[in-house]
């Protein structure tokens, strides 16, 4: 009698698993498990502030509970405060970065008063851990295009020697303004801008200025300039010290220019009248180098 009953509830259980999985099959439902982003785990205190130092400029931060505070350092777009705004607290919080290059973070947050590490650098980390802890998301001014692929390009433009564009310059007070190249890719244009100081004092930028003019201004109005904001620059330039050179890039939806309009580039220096402009033609525009075929180089 013991043997029946064994085999019937054996069977019981193969008949009801067979219909558990028939029934996940007919749904259609996938676990969300298989698209976990594994957090990082540190710890933080009251008494101390703790630094994390992300590959990219810092874009968007959120807390997990009003036991954690956070903030950018000034002046410098990569590199995160936080440190808890109670002593004590027992439950484990969390919080989330995403990064200019388009990368996603979270983080599991435990309290210590004495935690082991203070300052983190995931610049350190190599990129086969980091994919597990971060992903990458989709910013709207790129149209949907991947943050990370946009960043790995303005890289190996960066670090490309030679210089397409040579006629597209100006200079005076030793400094000299030029745009080193330009490309085109996914209907982006990236400028590749470079200034050298032949002077004896540094070169400290206020701002660099896109903006589309007429090229005579018989009639100068705030309607005939259209000023261009960057959706992304790589190495921003701040200071270019004496008897030195520096370049970087500034990524722009693609566009072409009207009859008898320009192109301006301007670079101003704070605190100073050394300003310097040059005029792209739409010409230039037309002939921009495709971007890809450098970095399948």
């Amino acid at each position: 009698m013991k043997f029946v009953l064994n085999k019937w509830l054996l069977s019981a259980l193969i008949i009801f698993s067979a219909y558990k999985i028939s029934a996940q099959e007919k749904t259609g439902f996938t676990s969300l498990n298989q698209a976990r982003l594994e957090p990082y785990k540190m710890e933080i205190t009251y008494n101390k502030t703790t630094h994390l130092l992300f590959p990219s400029p810092i874009r968007y931060v959120d807390l997990g509970s009003n036991d954690l505070i956070a903030s950018k350092a000034d002046e410098i777009g990569n590199v995160l405060r936080i440190k808890s705004s109670v002593k004590d607290f027992d439950e484990e919080t969390n919080f989330s970065v995403i990064t200019q290059d388009g990368k996603f973070y979270t983080f599991d947050v435990l309290y210590s008063s004495y935690p082991e590490t203070l300052n983190y650098d995931l610049l350190k980390l190599q990129r086969t851990t980091e994919k597990g802890y971060s992903t990458d998301v989709l910013f709207e001014e790129l149209a949907g295009g991947s943050s990370s692929l946009t960043e790995d390009m303005m890289r190996i433009l960066y670090k490309n020697t030679k210089r397409p564009t040579k006629h597209i310059s100006t200079k005076s007070f030793g400094i000299q303004f030029l745009l080193n190249s330009l490309y085109v890719d996914d209907g982006k244009f990236y400028f590749i801008i470079q200034v050298k100081n032949t002077s004896n004092i540094n070169y400290n930028v206020d701002f660099i200025n896109f903006k589309i003019a007429d090229k005579k201004r018989l009639k100068r109005t705030v309607v005939q300039d259209k000023v261009l904001t960057p959706l992304r620059s790589y190495e921003p330039i701040t200071v270019v010290n004496h008897q030195s050179e520096i370049k970087a890039i500034y990524l722009l939806d693609q566009f072409t220019l009207l009859d008898g309009q320009v192109l301006e580039i301007e670079i101003f220096e704070r605190n100073g009248g050394r300003h310097q402009k040059i005029r792209i033609k739409n010409k230039d525009l037309i002939n921009a180098k495709i971007a890809e075929d450098v970095h399948l180089k």
